[in-house]
């Protein structure tokens, strides 16, 4: 980006940027990819692991990642039938840029105490 930036007029939005935040700064996508991230896991243990996310938007935040090819879903066959969730190898990408950001808003920003509450 810093190189982009060079070459450019500084005034001039990065589309590339502005992209990625309109994507990743739906509430919830950063954080499902790095739960996703430690390794697969079923619907039921993603709402526990996210406190204050609703099945509604979990579905539908997970149905959006899948599209993007970010996220995977597997159904396994029962009984019981279950559904398993995993970062794909384009999310595994994005995964070392989420831990830099995490890094950055812990020393930067300040801890209200309600990020996962």
């Amino acid at each position: 980006m810093a190189d982009n930036r060079a070459a450019q007029d500084p005034r001039v939005c990065d589309q590339g940027l502005a992209r990625a935040f309109a994507f990743l700064g739906k509430r919830w996508n950063g954080l499902i990819i790095g739960t996703l991230a430690v390794g697969p896991a079923g619907f039921a243990e993603l709402v526990r692991a996210i406190p204050g996310i609703s099945e509604s938007v979990l579905s539908d935040r997970l149905a959006e990642l899948a599209t993007a090819g970010l996220v995977s879903r597997t159904v396994r066959e029962g009984p019981p039938v279950g559904v398993t969730y995993q970062v794909t190898e384009r999310g595994a990408t994005l995964v070392p840029v989420l831990d830099q950001l995490a890094r950055w808003a812990h020393e930067n920003l300040p801890d209200r105490g309600d990020a996962c509450a």
